[in-house]
């Protein structure tokens, strides 16, 4: 498996600027990215120091998300939501740009917050950032999220992601398949591979319950390694997992 950090959720006691080189020093070659802006259009000076942080570290960026608004407090997502839309918009091309400059060829476009989310405006805006991702040869990938931490959240299945995505009917739209949203809401994440693995454009985990590192939990991440291999996955695996303190990595040497 070709694992990647998340620099949103992992070393997170540094500043963002000091995280891919931390992740270099653990081992990894490869990181991703909630949108780690203020807004969609951060400034020159901004992407600039973040773009030369990650050329400093050696790291590439493999994943990256459309701004979702204050993830911090609980938004997840624009996709959807009328009142969010212009901002969504706003940010495709800066998202895009910053993709292309850094060799990243995974977007992920979170769908929002209910109530007031407008299916067919999520359907437009997707396909919008689709068209524009095509142009760096870029995938965007929808999530499902789980509704125990995300009660607002309308897309909660791999189900309800994969008709989302068959309505908006562009080939360069895939499932974001995080693990443990899917596995806290009940799914059977190995049949889930076994089935599906041809529609994932990204994988991400951690262990359930608790969200902490493979190991921590009950779900059975060798067998889910193995099944992602057998099915044909060579994508990354992105770490998007809370850990406090050493260790955060040991299970890869388990």
């Amino acid at each position: 498996m070709n694992f990647d950090v998340n620099l949103s959720i992992l070393f997170t006691d540094l500043p963002l600027l000091e995280r891919p080189a931390a992740a270099a020093k653990h081992g990894f070659d490869a990181v991703e990215l909630w949108w780690p802006f203020g807004g969609p259009e951060p400034s020159d000076a901004e992407l600039a120091a973040l773009r030369q942080a990650l050329r400093d570290a050696g790291v590439r960026l493999v994943g990256l998300n459309f701004d979702a608004g204050d993830m911090a407090a609980g938004e997840r997502g624009l996709l959807a939501r009328p009142d969010g839309s212009a901002r969504f918009q706003a940010n495709i091309d800066v998202a895009v740009k910053l993709a292309g400059e850094l060799g990243c060829r995974v977007l992920n476009a979170l769908y929002g917050n209910g109530p007031g989310t407008d299916k067919d405006l999520a359907v437009a805006n997707l396909r919008r950032a689709a068209d524009a991702a095509a142009g760096i040869g870029a995938t965007v990938v929808v999530e499902a999220l789980n509704s125990h931490e995300n009660p607002n959240y309308p897309i909660t299945s791999s189900r309800a992601a994969f008709e989302l995505i068959d309505e908006v009917d562009r080939e360069n739209v895939a499932f974001l398949a995080d693990l443990y949203h899917l596995n806290r809401m009940g799914e059977d994440v190995l049949a889930l591979i076994d089935g599906h693995t041809s529609r994932f454009g990204h994988v991400q985990i951690a262990d359930d319950p608790g969200r902490g590192r493979p190991g921590s939990g009950r779900m059975p991440f060798p067998e889910i390694f193995a099944r992602l291999s057998a099915a044909g996955y060579r994508g990354h695996v992105g770490l998007e997992y809370r850990h406090e303190g050493p260790g955060a990595f040991d299970w890869r040497q388990a």
